[in-house]
């Protein structure tokens, strides 16, 4: 079993930036890609970032390329959303997630793919 807890969602003004956090416990010893999605009010969940076991390999959604930013640190069991020029449309529920039956090189965007999901982080942009 493996549990993912997010931080750092809060209410931030359109234009500001934010690092969500996503950090591993339990079964870790196994490498494993995650992946970020959100959900905002009255929508679906949909994906925003992923990133690969290895690292080398990341997928973002079309609404947040060059603005957000997914990383690991793998020797902290923890990953990272880093958000820039956020716009009231980010506003949402984040949760990360972790793949483990995946490829080494893959950095799935599809839930189903996902085998472990975090409670979820707030984050709205508002003026």
């Amino acid at each position: 079993q493996v549990y993912l807890r997010e931080s750092g969602g809060r209410l931030v003004q359109p234009g500001d930036s934010l690092r969500l956090s996503c950090t591993a416990s339990g079964r870790t010893d196994s490498g494993y890609a995650m992946g970020w999605f959100r959900q905002a009010p009255g929508k679906g969940r949909e994906f925003v970032a992923s990133i690969s076991w290895t690292e080398k390999t990341t997928e973002y959604a079309d609404s947040v390329k060059g603005r957000f930013t997914i990383y690991k640190e793998n020797d902290k069991n923890t990953g990272y959303l880093q958000m820039t020029s956020l716009k009231p449309e980010d506003t949402g529920f984040y949760f990360c997630a972790a793949a483990y039956h995946v490829s080494s090189a893959w950095a799935p965007s599809n839930g189903g793919t996902f085998d472990y999901w975090g409670q979820g982080t707030q984050v709205t942009v508002s003026s």
